[in-house]
């Protein structure tokens, strides 16, 4: 009998891509991917720990599985990724409920795991990796909408921000062999795919070294990137995070260069105010990021910057948070992830910082924080009426089954009509647009021309479910 298994992901990019990684190992243990829980052997929870609401909503879920378990006698739930770490004694409890827990750098063992379910034996591996990149495995591309896809180039984090869980989490950097990336870049172009986000914890930090002939060959960032441009000229070309102290002036150089480099940095700011950035531990100040926002702008005009910004952490002054006010205003960002802090276990601020910043007072600066970049964001946004932009068509409109959605080198969404003289522009396809209207989240376009149509695709074999736990967050763009 065939065995099915059903992912839910939840949180961040790293953690979907992880669960193509996880759909791959299972498929070649016999396992078949399908589009609900209620179907499947086996459900796998894809967790997130960055904030205190994200865990909650997964605890929420790992107890609707004891219902679902009371129908379904024969059903395994697993726990993966950055809570099955965190929390792996906790999760060991609900014994009821939880058949195994998978840290993120042990997917490899989950068929091992698996077969000492029902043995008496613990199916736990959290253990962390200075290695594991899963580099040669091809991931299984699930839920795609066959245009975008996500690549992993590194893994990890030793950046130890004062807030934040990932290092312990996740673990130190380490990053993938270019040559691997390069060539999963090219199958994605191959299968039809338009557009890659390179993803990592941060990305600007990536570096590879290996010795060919008795001579070392070094990749950084800005390397890779020009290796993937130039080996994909048609594939646009995204990556995401950035941390502010790496940040280069060879990347932006070379994603002035190439026109495949979309023109879009996520630059997380966090705070506005210096003092608040050396408690977060940073390895910046205001004056730094500014100086990097700058560069951006020198190189490339026409680039939009989004950021992350935390209100209420540990000892933030209404003069600090004014700071952070003051700061959006001068850069402009086109969208902002907005989040009040929540305290995280083991993190350098829980263990030296009082969370001191009244609940009420963190709810009234992240809502003035939230109505500024509203209005950012519509400033932003209405630079672009009257522009010629080209745009991929990503899928069809939520709102009107005659139009379709896609997104501009800067990210914008921009919604055009489905049809064009007649023709039907399908997901994939390139389109030159004249933008006629701008909101705050959207802009409304009008094609001049169909620069490339679609290439063939694959289609999506499966659905995993991506969850960002809300509430404690919001996002404006």
């Amino acid at each position: 009998m065939s065995k099915r298994v059903y992912i839910e992901s939840y949180g961040c990019q790293m953690n979907f891509s992880d669960s193509e990684i996880v759909a791959s190992i299972l498929v070649k243990d016999g396992y078949t991917p399908v589009k609900s829980a209620e179907e499947a052997d086996l459900v796998l929870l894809n967790t997130c720990s960055i904030r205190e609401k994200a865990e909650y909503t997964v605890l929420q879920r790992i107890n609707e599985m004891n219902n679902l378990k009371a129908r379904n006698k024969g059903l395994k739930v697993g726990v993966l990724g950055c809570m099955a770490e965190r929390m792996r004694e906790d999760l060991l409890e609900k014994k009821k409920v939880v058949d195994l827990v998978v840290g993120p750098d042990a997917y490899r063992t989950l068929p091992d795991l698996l077969s000492k379910v029902g043995t008496g034996q613990k199916a736990v591996n959290v253990l962390l990796s200075r290695e594991e990149t899963y580099g040669e495995i091809e991931p299984m591309r699930l839920d795609s909408n066959g245009v975008t896809a996500f690549v992993t180039i590194m893994r990890g984090c030793d950046n130890m921000c004062a807030f934040c869980v990932v290092p312990f989490t996740r673990g130190r950097e380490r990053s993938r062999d270019p040559n691997t990336i390069v060539e999963e870049c090219k199958q994605l172009v191959a299968s039809g795919y338009g557009e890659v986000t390179l993803l990592g914890q941060n990305v600007d930090s990536y570096k590879w070294s290996a010795k060919d002939d008795g001579a070392t060959q070094r990749v950084d960032f800005a390397d890779l990137l020009a290796m993937v441009a130039e080996a994909c000229p048609l594939l646009r070309i995204r990556y995401s995070t950035s941390h502010p102290k790496d940040m280069t002036d060879k990347v932006l150089e070379v994603m002035a260069r190439y026109p495949n480099i979309c023109k879009y940095i996520h630059l997380p700011v966090q705070s506005g105010s210096s003092e608040v950035l050396m408690r977060m531990n940073r390895g910046y100040d205001r004056a730094w990021y500014l100086e990097r926002i700058a560069s951006i702008r020198k190189h490339m005009p026409d680039c939009a910057i989004s950021t992350d910004l935390i209100s209420g952490f540990c000892g933030e002054t209404e003069e600090d948070h004014e700071q952070t006010l003051s700061l959006m205003e001068e850069v402009g960002y086109d969208m902002a992830y907005m989040f009040k802090y929540s305290e995280r276990p083991k993190t350098l601020a829980a263990r030296k910082y009082a969370d001191d910043v009244p609940e009420d007072v963190k709810s009234r600066r992240l809502q003035e924080i939230i109505d500024l970049q509203k209005r950012k964001s519509a400033e932003r946004m209405a630079t672009h009426v009257g522009a010629v932009l080209e745009v991929l068509v990503e899928g069809v409109s939520k709102r009107s089954a005659e139009h379709m959605y896609g997104r501009s080198t800067q990210n914008a969404v921009v919604i055009v009509p489905r049809h064009v003289d007649g023709q039907e522009l399908l997901p994939g396809t390139l389109v030159r647009t004249r933008i006629m209207s701008a909101t705050a989240g959207s802009l409304l376009g009008r094609v001049l021309e169909i620069v490339m149509l679609s290439l063939p695709k694959h289609e999506p074999t499966s659905k995993v479910t991506l969850r960002q736990a809300q509430g404690d967050n919001t996002v404006v763009a």
